[in-house]
């Protein structure tokens, strides 16, 4: 079969391996679909956390099972997304029901080898029932299933006024299911494009450009003066991230969902005095899988709206330098297998 290699930082190859053979606990599965995440960019640039070169990169799959045991739960044929979060099981993360930050964690197409690639052998475990969905529909559950991820974990309300940062695919799956919770909903990003998709498919009413606008001034006209009682930061930008921390209302959230390698600096009376919630979201559950499933099933999220450019696995190599270039005005590039 053939796979996509990122040999080192913006040297991809694409190279002929042996098929993957079933072995106990694991499906053989064709992938069809895989979506291109913040995660696969930064690698390609050489500036993702926790990555070792050479790598097959994908972690956002669809895919129809060819192999698998009969007693599995799963049937030959059948398509699939993956939870591509591999866990130990046994960790004090695992036994609290907290598989997604298991102390092992094997994150696919980060920590292994991922799905770029005609066929992967993954774990039964981490198989998705695919609910009829179509494989493009199938390979933006992850992506959203990290946004969901993050409002479950900030328990947004609908008396809530949460401000996104950052309007990339995490950030817009952020946008979607704060809005189904029936909070009121700000969007910042310096990227123009990127705040007229939210508004023309998310429906969002209040936005803020850092570059045009006085973000202060803004916030406080748009939330009474009261400021933002949720933030959640998915631009992985350490200054966004440094800043977003004056934007906190007093009692208030802010969630990291974005990574980046550096440190957080932030004032700890201006933070302290607001008795102000500091908290991580990282990766998503299958409880947060099934939601975003569910929602796509009842016509509350269309995630084939977030795609952007499509391309065949045969073009991928030539295409990924343009899907860094913010000119493009890329939010989901797709690749598709036959």
């Amino acid at each position: 079969m053939k796979q996509l290699v990122c040999i080192t930082p913006k040297h991809f190859k694409y190279q002929t391996v042996e098929n993957p053979f079933l072995t106990k606990g694991n499906a053989i599965i064709k992938v069809r679909n895989i979506g291109i995440c913040g995660t696969d960019l930064h690698a390609f640039e050489g500036t993702q956390p926790f990555f070792n070169y050479p790598r097959v990169l994908g972690h956002e799959l669809a895919g129809e099972i060819v192999d698998i045991e009969t007693d599995a739960g799963f049937k030959i044929g059948e398509k699939v997304t993956i939870i591509p979060y591999f866990n130990c099981g046994n960790c004090v993360a695992c036994l609290n029901y907290k598989p997604n930050c298991c102390t092992k964690l094997n994150v696919l197409g980060v920590h292994s080898d991922g799905g770029m690639a005609e066929y992967i052998s993954v774990p039964i475990y981490a198989l998705v029932h695919g609910g009829g969905l179509s494989f493009e529909e199938l390979a933006m559950i992850e992506p959203l299933a990290i946004g969901r991820h993050a409002v479950s974990r900030a328990k947004v309300q609908a008396s809530d006024i949460v401000l996104v940062v950052g309007a990339g695919p995490i950030g817009l799956g952020i946008i979607a299911f704060t809005k189904i919770m029936g909070a009121k909903v700000i969007v910042m990003d310096i990227n123009t494009n990127r705040l007229a998709f939210a508004k023309e498919n998310l429906a969002v009413s209040y936005t803020i450009n850092p570059r045009t606008d006085n973000i202060i001034e803004k916030i406080l006209e748009m939330t009474d003066g009261n400021m933002p009682s949720i933030i959640f930061e998915a631009t992985g930008n350490q200054n966004a991230i440094n800043n977003s921390f004056q934007y906190i209302a007093h009692g208030g959230q802010f969630i990291l969902v974005g990574l980046q390698k550096g440190d957080i600096i932030f004032s700890h009376p201006e933070f302290h005095k607001r008795e102000a919630t500091l908290m991580s979201s990282r990766n998503a559950t299958r409880a947060d899988f099934e939601y975003v499933i569910d929602c796509i099933k009842k016509g509350l999220v269309n995630p084939t709206k977030f795609i952007t450019h499509q391309v065949d696995f045969e073009d991928a190599k030539n295409n990924f330098e343009s899907w860094i270039n913010p000119e493009n005005n890329v939010i989901k590039a797709m690749v598709s297998l036959k």
